[in-house]
């Protein structure tokens, strides 16, 4: 239940502390006066969309506190300490909107975003605007209506998960359907690519090796006719050769050091050389005599190298990436050649998943027939009461045969009306009469309120179009509809007003510079000028007063008699 709102510079109210008690409280005042900013300032702080109009001119910020009693609220106790934000049995929301239009949120001291607040406010207070009348013609609305009175919502989860499934799959196969008739070309073309790739020996590929090995056989030649030219320097010249040179100065310079020490240093670095040169002389001669010409394989391997370079050219990759290319294909192949078995599979999911909608579909089809015709007659008598005693109110509800799946089920819904004997019951939308609208509007809304958990409902001028003894009775309900939970009711309608348990006066001040609104409530006499002012206008007779009086007695009484 709602306990207090606290607002601080929101629009024309500078400071409101407002405490609310259980049962049902009308909001009246003059038009224009202000009563609309507190249902303002209750939708931002339960998760409207903010902006910087809303602050209060010459201010930083807005700010907006509402304080919720939870001792009757399991399931709100529960959501709070599930989401870390439990605080004993009370709630408390705060909502400040700073004047460059940024706003925070806090739920019980701890500061959350938007969609935690309105998860959380959806389950404290329901709010039904003055144009709900409007919002009941859209066919969505229809269906969300009946399925809430039906408490269908868990069967809904179910359902729409089980269709989110059932729609995924379905699309996939649709697609690999629709790739079949290019499929045996691609698979074709695969198989072809990978048979020319893979006659390179892709386990033991090295281009770079396969290219050095065709350089050197291909320069064969000049490589053993340069190599022996070297090995004639170094060692095989008998009359100038390296290596004789090199010990005719070792010795030369062995004979001097016996007059200067410091050439044995010299003698033994010759030394050193001359052993280097005689082993790489070794080397080279081994390497040499090892060499042999292979037509045969030079031409294998320009042949390879030909290939690879072809393929690389063909593939637009370079040869080095050949394999990885050849990876990819037969990965895709495998893909394809397998796409009958996912084919087959997405099949049974499909039917498998289908035929659990339908059972899905049919379980809430049932329900909603169920409830549908207990709606109606609820709705029926309602609207008799208020004024239509030839209204009958139908749930039409209709399942196409063999319909594909959809989200909420195969049902399409539709609320029908007849407000004379004898006339045929028409779709909402072609009800003539706004006034009669209104009335089967507020029939719906308080029928559906009926088993509904929240412990708080508004009602923004619900009442509009309608008077008399009918405004009565709609006062009537909304006071019996307060006896299981809090109701709030702006109305501009006397009778309705005469029904309340507590009575909100909404007042402009125009006197300061700055115009402001304030709301206090009033005493039982005060109701009494109240209620006269709403029956009689700018002159108020003694017989207002006493008409005004009459009524708020009836409206005490009412809760005697029941």
């Amino acid at each position: 239940m709602l306990l207090n709102l606290n607002i601080l510079d929101l629009a024309v109210v500078d400071a409101l502390d407002l405490d609310l008690d259980p049962g049902m409280s009308v909001l009246t005042g003059e038009t224009g006066a202000g009563k609309s900013i507190l249902l303002t300032a209750l939708g931002l702080a339960l998760g409207d969309r903010a902006d910087s109009g809303y602050v209060r001119p010459g201010s930083k910020r807005a700010e907006i506190n509402i304080e919720f009693d939870l001792s009757k609220a399991p399931l709100v106790k529960q959501w709070l300490a599930d989401n870390e934000l439990d605080d004993d049995s009370q709630c408390l929301i705060r909502r400040t909107v700073s004047e460059d239009g940024r706003s925070k949120a806090y739920i019980n001291n701890r500061p959350v975003n938007l969609q935690t607040l309105q998860a959380l406010s959806r389950q404290l207070v329901e709010i039904h605007g003055q144009h709900a009348h409007l919002t009941l013609l859209d066919g969505e609305e229809q269906r969300r209506l009946l399925d809430g009175f039906a408490g269908n919502q868990a069967l809904l989860e179910q359902l729409n998960a089980c269709y989110q499934n059932w729609r995924q799959a379905h699309k996939e196969l649709q697609q690999l359907l629709k790739a079949g008739s290019d499929q045996a070309e691609r698979e074709e073309l695969l198989r072809y690519q990978l048979e020319e790739l893979q006659q390179l020996d892709l386990e033991n590929f090295d281009y770079q090796a396969l290219a050095d090995e065709h350089h050197k056989l291909a320069n064969l030649g000049k490589i053993l006719g340069v190599g022996q030219q070297q090995l004639d320097i170094l060692y095989d010249n008998d009359q100038q050769s390296v290596a004789d040179m090199l010990g005719h100065v070792i010795h030369a310079l062995q004979e001097l050091s016996q007059y200067a020490a410091e050439l044995n240093g010299v003698a033994e670095l010759l030394g050193d050389a001359e052993i280097q040169i005689g082993e790489a002389t070794q080397q080279l001669r081994r390497f040499l005599e090892n060499q042999e010409a292979d037509p045969q394989q030079l031409a294998w391997l320009e042949n390879q190298i030909g290939v690879i370079q072809s393929l690389s050219r063909k593939h637009k990759v370079q040869p080095e990436e050949l394999p990885e290319l050849a990876g990819r294909f037969s990965a895709e192949l495998h893909n394809l050649s397998h796409s009958s078995e996912r084919i087959e599979a997405l099949h049974a999911d499909c039917e498998r998943l289908l035929n659990q909608y339908r059972q899905l579909a049919a379980d809430l089809s049932s329900s909603r027939a169920q409830s549908g015709a207990e709606l109606q007659q609820r709705i029926s008598a309602a609207i008799k009461e208020l004024g239509m005693p030839h209204g009958e109110f139908i749930v039409k509800l209709q399942t196409p045969e063999n319909a594909e799946p959809q989200r909420n089920g195969l049902d399409q819904i539709e609320f029908l009306v007849s407000t004379n004997p004898g006339l045929p019951a028409k779709p909402l939308a072609k009800v003539a009469s706004g006034g009669e609208l209104s009335r089967i509007s507020l029939a719906i809304q308080v029928t559906t309120s009926t088993d509904k958990t929240t412990p708080t409902m508004i009602f923004d001028e619900v009442d509009s179009g309608i008077g008399g003894g009918i405004a009565e009775i709609v006062g009537q309900k909304l006071r019996r509809l307060s006896r299981n939970r809090q109701v709030l009711c702006v109305t501009h309608l006397p009778q309705v007003a005469a029904q309340a348990h507590q009575h909100l006066f909404v007042a402009k001040n125009q006197n300061a510079a700055v115009t402001s609104s304030s709301v206090r409530r009033l005493s039982e006499e005060e109701r009494v000028q109240e209620v006269a002012r709403m029956l009689g206008g700018v002159t108020i007779t003694e017989n207002t007063l006493a008409h005004a009086r009459e009524m708020l007695a009836s409206g005490g009484a009412a809760d005697a008699a029941d």
